[in-house]
């Protein structure tokens, strides 16, 4: 029916029963009804976005530790069908071993010496970076440059400028230090924070630029608003800049973390597979090539793989259930955690 508002206007109102309140009809509100097909078009469209991507997940990440894992059951010389099936006997190696054993120690000395080197001293530096200043632009790409740079390329320079003979050490005889010159690649005391000086060199830079970026979002009126009330700069770094820093932080402690773990390159170009051990530079990761891969046991090389999953896998959830969870609890509502919607 048609109910008539005023001489120039008419709404049309859905036929339905009507009932009578006080001499005014009024019409029952429509019964809602469900639109077929809109389930299966939702469906269809999740499955467009996301078959793509879970695709390749399966196909590069899934699939092929899951044929990791199958070919660790055997002792395999990495060509035809593995046929000679030992069963754990490549994982209880692994594990008995004492040269993976110094491997996993001097990745998780890495890990720690990374986030105390590197973390404090991008910080120092995003700071300084975030102040107006002359050359700021110049000095931030010279800072982000090494990262940019080819593990390769910057491998190859350091194992050739670190040697006895190299520049390092010249250098340090014309400047009247010659004192001060070392095997820096070979001496097991120095070999680590050699690599790490090198690690640090190489990845400072996106520590920095990351650090800028959550610097940029913290509003200018809160420092002014405790410079004001008197608090020093270094006061108001603490209260103010750390923790609202703590996202940023915390994403890039899992990054370092997660490369840490799985460092290979610049270890394997420096010290190669054999000096790498003798030095105390050796990761899962170069232990995985030279044990497996070198040797010809693919079988075996393909347990390590498994086993440096395993352990980053675990060091991830762990990350992720004690640190990463507060990032995101901040936006979850109490009634939404036990599952309910506030209406």
């Amino acid at each position: 029916m048609t109910a008539r508002v005023d001489s120039a206007t008419e709404i049309d109102v859905p036929a339905g029963p009507a009932h009578h309140d006080g001499g005014v009809a009024q019409a029952a509100p429509p019964s809602p009804r469900r639109r077929r097909g809109a389930g299966w078009g939702a469906r269809l469209e999740i499955a467009l976005m996301v078959g793509p991507a879970l695709i390749v997940f399966l196909g590069l990440v899934i699939f092929p530790v899951v044929m990791a894992a199958y070919y660790g059951f055997f002792s395999w010389k990495g060509y035809g069908p593995p046929t000679d099936f030992i069963g754990f006997r490549n994982y209880v190696t692994i594990l008995q071993d004492p040269a993976f054993q110094e491997a996993v120690l001097h990745n998780f000395t890495i890990v720690v010496l990374s986030l105390v080197l590197q973390g404090p001293a991008a910080f120092l530096l995003a700071l300084l970076l975030n102040r107006r200043m002359r050359g700021q632009s110049i000095i931030r790409v010279l800072i982000f440059v090494p990262y940019v740079i080819a593990e390769v390329v910057v491998g190859t320079g350091w194992s050739l400028m670190l040697q006895t003979n190299g520049a390092v050490n010249d250098l340090l005889e014309k400047m009247g230090l010659g004192f001060l010159a070392q095997d820096w690649l070979s001496n097991p005391d120095l070999a680590i924070w050699t690599l790490m000086g090198i690690i640090t060199w190489k990845y400072i830079g996106f520590a920095v630029i990351l650090f800028l970026a959550g610097l940029q979002g913290i509003p200018e009126e809160l420092n002014e608003a405790a410079a004001i009330d008197g608090a020093s700069f270094w006061q108001i770094q603490r209260h103010i800049t750390l923790p609202l820093m703590g996202p940023t932080l915390r994403i890039w402690a899992f990054l370092s973390i997660i490369g840490s773990l799985q460092l290979f390159d610049l270890v394997y170009i420096i010290w190669g597979q054999y000096v790498a051990s003798t030095a105390g530079t050796s990761t899962m990761a170069t232990y995985m090539v030279s044990e497996g891969r070198n040797a010809g046991n693919f079988g075996y090389g393909n347990a390590v793989a498994v086993v440096l999953f395993v352990i980053s896998l675990v060091v991830a959830l762990v990350y992720q259930r004690f640190v990463l969870r507060r990032d995101t609890e901040g936006a979850i509502t109490g009634d939404q955690k036990k599952g309910r919607f506030q209406r």
